[in-house]
């Protein structure tokens, strides 16, 4: 379905996508941390605020393991020679699809 020069592309752009997920999980690491509750250090507002910059940061972590999985399950389906077919009814995914999204896993028709 496609050339190895055009696989070669959606390869290092799956690859650079999930390097990318891991330096924003490296940068906001220490945002996820739990939040100390200690009343000498902060008061009761400052301390809700960091709750909620966590629980925040917490969701957006689960978003980006969700985006690596998909680019890696991506990945093995390049490696499985299944790469472009539709992982529902197998019918071709359109190289514009594709080209928007190289993790999508289906046709229009099945999404």
């Amino acid at each position: 379905m496609f050339s190895a020069k055009q696989r070669a592309a959606y390869r290092q752009r799956l690859e650079d996508l999930i390097a990318h997920l891991d330096d924003l999980d490296a940068m906001t690491r220490d945002s996820r941390r739990p939040v100390e509750l200690d009343q000498t250090t902060q008061g009761r507002l400052s301390r809700m605020d960091a709750l909620q910059v966590q629980a925040m940061q917490e969701a957006t972590a689960e978003r980006r393991r969700s985006e690596r999985m998909r680019a890696k399950a991506a990945l093995q389906r390049l490696d499985e020679g299944e790469f472009g077919y539709c992982v529902s009814c197998g019918e071709d995914i359109p190289k514009k699809r594709l080209d928007h999204d190289p993790t999508t896993p289906t046709c229009v028709d099945c999404a």
